[in-house]
């Protein structure tokens, strides 16, 4: 029985991968034909179903990622065809698909590559509100579900699901076009797309919910998107400095699990198995982003600080000194809870743990981190290093109940027990 449930569970888990590595791209395909966000979605989930439905009876395709995009079409060709609106449409995509030969569809998309980056320019577009634009690239681009955007958020399910079904309502009122934006108004759109391409790399790096620690295929997206915006805006220190910053802090994911599955803190690290190569192109962006000889910001501050940690062959040999005084910088180009907090850690490191205790006195009651496990499991990192066994348990104990990641509970729940 074992064995049964095994097949049937294989092509099951064919459809999930395939979907985090292929949906952005057939909605972004998707969207530039049929000019709808909200129907290019549904477009990839019906395939996604069809899929779930056929792949356990037929066998996984040899290419799944085409054999999706074929049935979205189709899918598309019958919406219209039921439209009067969309008639001419209809017989445009009828032809489209006469043309090609449904198995290589993926391939033979020009704009395949590209159409990613169009659909996170289109879902920063201005009409819509800032934290509505990284939820619909978050669900859009990044695969992410509602309730891990919550998470991320610290808002309530409803409230992410409201937001994303008023954005895609929204683009589509505004005729909102999928091609990239030129001049000033990509310029307009440009930090946005920083920001959302940042925020799929974070929750790759440390997801915000579920059994694993880390979601890598997020990662290696989020590289390959923020490499294409360095191409589109070559001469913007800020995306070399975005670009350098993902590559410096990917380079430490194959460390940041041991051989049985747990986390390991970056301290504890074997510096031994980062990956040399993505140090290496991470220090490259920063050096062209630092030999722009324009005014730099946060992302090419927090590479910096990334550099740091790079550029140390042991844990021992880390800059604190020089991380605090970026961290410092960084406060002031860019405030945030999140930014303080890691700024304790600096001056922590730096200073003695009094100082790193000192910054995040004031964020006790700041309500952007109460439901967060940060700002306990920091405190309790300090306290720790201070000698103080006991305060900094229950901090760990307090920070493990916030979690909703199973792997960051483990660690907590063990560093507490350790200080107990």
């Amino acid at each position: 029985m074992t064995g049964v449930n095994s097949a049937r569970s294989a092509p099951v888990n064919a459809v999930t991968t395939v979907w985090r590595q292929e949906s952005a791209r057939l909605i972004g395909a998707l969207t530039r034909m049929t000019r709808d966000i909200g129907l290019a979605e549904d477009l990839a989930q019906d395939a996604m179903v069809a899929a779930l439905e056929q792949w356990p009876r037929d066998g996984v395709p040899a290419n799944p990622g085409a054999w999706l995009m074929a049935i979205a079409k189709r899918r598309a060709v019958d919406h219209f065809r039921h439209s009067e609106v969309q008639r001419r449409r209809t017989a445009e995509l009828g032809q489209e698909i006469q043309e090609a030969h449904l198995p290589d569809l993926i391939g033979a998309v020009d704009h395949i590559e590209d159409d990613v980056l169009r659909l996170i320019f289109l879902t920063c577009h201005p009409v819509l509100a800032p934290e509505t634009r990284a939820a619909l690239t978050l669900r859009l681009v990044g695969g992410l579900t509602t309730a891990e955007i919550a998470r991320g958020f610290l808002v309530r399910d409803a409230t992410v699901g409201q937001r994303i079904s008023r954005a895609k309502r929204t683009l589509v009122e505004a005729r909102a076009e999928l091609d990239l934006p030129t001049g000033a108004e990509r310029a307009a759109r440009l930090g946005d797309v920083m920001a959302v391409i940042y925020l799929i790399f974070n929750e790759g790096y440390t997801a915000t919910a579920g059994n694993d620690w880390m979601r890598p295929d997020l990662c290696h997206e989020a590289i390959r998107l923020a490499r294409m915006l360095a191409d589109l805006v070559p001469a913007d220190p800020e995306v070399h400095g975005l670009l350098a910053l993902l590559q410096l802090q990917a380079s430490r994911v194959p460390a940041r699990v041991a051989p049985d599955g747990t986390p390991v803190l970056l301290e504890a690290q074997d510096r031994r198995r980062w990956d040399q190569l993505l140090i290496r192109r991470g220090l490259a962006a920063l050096a062209r982003a630092e030999g722009s000889g324009r005014p730099v910001g946060a992302y090419v501050l927090q590479a910096e600080i990334a550099a740091c940690h790079a550029r140390a062959v042991h844990a021992a040999d880390t800059d604190w000194a020089r991380i605090a005084q970026l961290y410092d910088l960084l406060a002031e180009a860019a405030p945030s809870p999140v930014v303080e907090v890691n700024r304790a850690v600096a001056h922590g490191r730096a200073h003695g743990p009094a100082a790193g205790l000192a910054v995040l006195a004031p964020l006790r009651e700041d309500p952007l981190l109460s439901a967060s496990p940060l700002l306990p499991s920091v405190r309790g990192d300090l306290l720790a290093h201070a000698g103080r066994a006991a305060e900094a348990a229950a901090e760990f104990r307090t920070a493990a109940a916030l979690t909703r990641n199973e792997s960051e509970r483990a660690v907590l729940l063990r560093r507490a027990a350790e200080n107990s």
